[in-house]
């Protein structure tokens, strides 16, 4: 039902959406563009194909103005005076497709864009857990006859392979390690996957980005989901990769949450800011305001839909939650 209502009002917003946006700042975040199939990716993100990326860059150009990091940072701090509402890209979890799909159309239009990773992932030495879980259901999703060893362990009776699916995808980061009895069980090879398949940046590639003018910055070590996490592991996870990038010339002055800011207690913030270098942080709560200073929300672009409708979505709720002043998160 609030999906329905915010297309019904998302359908009356104006087309110079520029200026009815309710935010001075859109913060568009994807993780991967590509024309390929990918079945590390394929069953846990949407991601687009290129021309559905230029259709997304395209429109948002004509209503906002892109910015690189040092103008959206000077434009936080009130030295920036831009001619539109701006717009800073940005992607996460480091994937290899950012430098062999996105860069050349990022290059072509002269469109600055930060990429937040996970060392842990960096150089292909691991596979996050969670694209474990989308080469498994993959492999499900394939096989002609149930295994029943695979119900027993999920604990699952009569399953389909949704619900097979489904189990999966509830596998959280703290039983992460059951994820590779499935795969053994299923003999999938994640290290040879790995080295077939390269699906993470490499530091060669990372440094070649940044020699390029464009961002590579924190997104925690190895993609936990920081509401699940105690204050002392979260700091942890955080401190480790700032360590990462400031050892290899990274950019050290930003964090983006991996999956979400939901659940993360006002503790983190503050801890999270007693570090000088520290500018800014970003969540993925969409077009939203937030008590923490210095926290900004990005909008998720993978969800199916184009850019022109999701922002006007976004832009819609917006107004429907400050009718009811729902539209600000507020940390405790």
């Amino acid at each position: 039902m609030k999906d329905k209502i915010i297309s019904l009002l998302a359908a009356f917003e104006t087309e110079n959406i520029g200026k009815s946006f309710p935010m001075d700042y859109c913060l568009p975040v994807y993780h991967c563009v590509s024309d390929e199939n990918l079945p590390h990716i394929r069953h846990i993100i949407q991601y687009k194909n290129t021309k559905q990326f230029e259709e997304d860059l395209d429109y948002l150009s004509r209503h906002f103005q892109f910015v690189s990091w040092s103008e959206f940072k000077d434009f936080v701090k009130g030295n920036f005076k831009p001619k539109k509402k701006i717009a800073l890209l940005t992607f996460d979890d480091g994937f290899r497709e950012f430098y062999d799909v996105v860069l050349p159309v990022l290059e072509r239009k002269g469109i600055y864009a930060c990429n937040f990773i996970n060392p842990a992932f960096i150089d292909n030495r691991e596979l996050m857990f969670r694209c474990k879980a989308s080469l498994i259901i993959d492999a499900a999703e394939k096989t002609k006859t149930p295994d029943p060893e695979i119900d027993k362990l999920l604990s699952l009776k009569n399953s389909s392979k949704e619900s097979v699916k489904q189990a999966i995808l509830k596998i959280n980061y703290h039983k992460r390690d059951f994820l590779d009895k499935l795969t053994e069980r299923m003999e999938i090879d994640c290290d040879a996957y790995l080295k077939e398949h390269t699906p993470y940046l490499t530091t060669d590639q990372l440094k070649t980005l940044t020699g390029k003018g464009f961002g590579i910055s924190s997104h925690s070590w190895d993609h936990p989901k920081y509401g699940e996490l105690l204050l002392k592991e979260q700091m942890e996870s955080t401190d480790r990769t700032f360590h990462y990038l400031k050892e290899n010339g990274f950019m050290y002055e930003s964090f983006a949450f991996p999956f979400t800011d939901f659940g993360v207690k006002k503790d983190f913030f503050d801890e999270l800011f007693k570090n000088e270098d520290m500018f800014c942080c970003f969540g993925s709560a969409g077009a939203k305001l937030d008590s923490v200073p210095g926290l900004f929300h990005r909008i998720p672009m993978e969800m199916g839909e184009s850019a022109e409708k999701t922002v006007k979505k976004e832009t819609a709720y917006f107004r429907l939650k400050k009718i009811i002043n729902k539209n600000k998160i507020v940390r405790r």
